[in-house]
């Protein structure tokens, strides 16, 4: 059921954007380096472009069909979820891999949550 409308969506893709680029820190594995640190960082830049250009309430270009924009959303979701086992970062010390999974968790299950159109707010005329 699609229950999340897509300006929620929105507020969210920016959210996780910024915390992907942010995660390495806040979790304390930025000075590991490598990939754990370059997929969250990639990935977050990526959530955040592609929010910039989405045709939806937020986006600010509003080139990207919100039909697209869900399908990258399965994409990069899953890419995050298993990146610790493609990258072979899941046996590092201290849960390296667990923020990856948990965001790429959350965020698919966002993308299958969310409706397909934005809301359209009926344009008012002057009488």
């Amino acid at each position: 059921m699609k229950t999340i409308p897509t300006n929620v969506h929105g507020i969210l893709d920016y959210i996780i954007g910024i915390a992907l680029l942010f995660a390495p820190n806040l979790f304390g594995f930025a000075n590991l380096g490598g990939a754990p640190v370059a997929v969250a960082r990639w990935v977050g830049i990526i959530v955040l472009i592609q929010a910039l250009f989405t045709n939806y309430e937020l986006g600010l270009f509003k080139v990207l069909p919100m039909r697209t924009h869900l399908m990258m959303d399965y994409i990069l979701s899953i890419f995050l979820a298993i990146s610790p086992w493609l990258f072979r970062f899941n046996t590092q010390p201290g849960n390296v891999w667990l923020p990856h999974v948990i965001v790429g968790i959350v965020a698919f299950l966002l993308a299958l949550m969310t409706q397909t159109e934005p809301r359209r707010v009926p344009v008012r005329t002057a009488a």
